[in-house]
């Protein structure tokens, strides 16, 4: 089987290659930028999702029987900044995935990464929330992944493309840049190696329902093989973790103690409190299930965070000892 992924050279495409790999299936990758770590997933391609004529060439030539849709500008602050270019990317990136794949004449399943940003500020009571509650998104990430979403309804609704929309609640993972998990093992490892002081900065106190990336990719694999096409699924943790919990599992598992503090600089004034998904829909069609829980995930990510930060901390301590003593001079 073929399969494409654009956005391959992102956190969650280069573990998505991986598994379809392993699965046996040749792989063309997709990206607007080199991968930082050599690319193992077969084929990869410099192509930014807006350039017809390049995205063009490249499906009348691989011809894919499946495409999974993760290109994007995935980062909400940012979107905030850039707001245009967010639009560009993720909505008309988009139609020219769709608009390349009628002018070759392609007719694949194609899986489009969709985002619970979609959802916007919910309400307790709504909670887990299901995929027919309103869309009301917080900030430009949301309202293109909104914009994503229905235009993957209407080219299978118009076009009998076969869409399956896939809306991915908060995941993480090692590797994993820019997410809460993330940002606090990356400190937590820097205070075990003297990188700084033992203190734990935060920022919003939310709680998420967190989903192990590689528990993720799983997942989308199935939703191409199981998701009814038109459809749209909930996908992501089946359980709520406040970020008190997420450092409480961190501190269990660092080699040092450090103190904890909520930083306002840190504070974001858009970003949702709580939010979990209701999964019912994708289990049902799917029988997926999680298999890697947080403790098990975070440990992962402080091992990962471990060997990517202890090399550049051993180097700048030999280049200390290099320098003369001020003792001496």
């Amino acid at each position: 089987m073929k399969v494409m992924i654009t956005g391959a050279a992102g956190f969650i495409g280069g573990y998505l290659a991986k598994r379809c790999l392993e699965i046996g299936c040749s792989v063309l990758g997709l990206g607007c930028n080199e991968p930082e770590d050599a690319w193992a997933a077969g084929t990869f391609e410099l192509c930014d999702i807006r350039d017809r004529v390049r995205l063009l060439h490249l499906l009348s030539t691989f011809q894919p029987d499946r495409i999974f849709h993760l290109a994007a500008q995935s980062y909400p602050t940012v979107s905030l900044a850039q707001p245009r270019e967010t639009i560009d990317i993720n909505v008309g990136g988009t139609v020219n995935l769709f608009e390349c794949l009628r002018a070759a004449g392609l007719l694949p399943v194609v899986v489009v990464a969709c985002s619970s940003a979609e959802y916007g500020l919910v309400t307790s009571s709504d909670l887990p929330v299901r995929e027919d509650h309103p869309l009301r998104p917080l900030h430009p990430y949301g309202v293109s992944k909104v914009a994503q979403d229905l235009l993957a309804a209407q080219y299978f609704a118009n076009y009998s493309i076969s869409t399956v929309r896939i809306r991915i609640f908060n995941t993480t993972g090692p590797g994993k840049i820019g997410d809460v998990c993330s940002d606090l093992t990356k400190r937590a490892v820097e205070i075990e190696l003297g990188m700084r002081p033992p203190l734990l900065s935060v920022g919003n106190l939310t709680r998420r329902a967190i989903i192990d990336v590689r528990d993720l990719v799983r997942g989308l694999w199935l939703s191409a093989e199981c998701g009814v096409p038109g459809d749209v699924y909930n996908l992501g943790g089946d359980r709520i973790y406040s970020v008190q919990e997420v450092i409480d599992t961190i501190r269990s598992h660092a080699k040092t103690h450090f103190s904890v503090e909520q930083d306002p600089a840190l504070v974001r004034g858009c970003d949702e409190p709580i939010i979990a998904g209701d999964i019912t829909k994708f289990r049902r069609c799917s029988g997926w299930a999680m298999e890697i829980g947080l403790a098990e995930t975070l440990r992962d990510m402080l091992d990962w965070w471990r060997n990517r930060l202890a090399p550049t901390s051993v180097s700048d301590q030999f280049a200390m000892d290099r320098q003369p003593s001020k003792l001496l001079a």
